[in-house]
């Protein structure tokens, strides 16, 4: 037990036990953040997960994307006609 509250009277010691906990307590809003009750911080997790799905589903697209183009440049390469063309239409388009 500290010095000053082994010499002072009880009102004193209770003024002195009020203000350390209260020292405590912001030390602890400070390491802990301003939430009033630290244990009950929200998760992180949850939102990283969502994250990165999203990301990936943002890169799947984008891939797809690309490997559609890439696949119509190297049908335009060989001379096939795009699907859903025939080759009348694609010669009537030449023209």
């Amino acid at each position: 037990m500290p010095e000053a509250f082994r010499v002072t009277s009880n009102a004193e010691k209770y003024v002195l036990e009020a203000d350390a906990l209260r020292r405590r307590q912001l030390r602890s809003a400070l390491l802990y953040g301003s939430s009033r009750f630290w244990r009950r911080k929200q998760r992180v997790w949850p939102a990283v997960v969502f994250g990165v799905i999203i990301v990936a589903v943002v890169c799947a697209v984008i891939a797809l994307i690309g490997a559609f183009e890439r696949q119509q440049e190297v049908n335009e390469e060989r001379g096939r006609t795009p699907m859903g063309v025939s080759q009348t239409e694609q010669g009537n388009g030449a023209s």
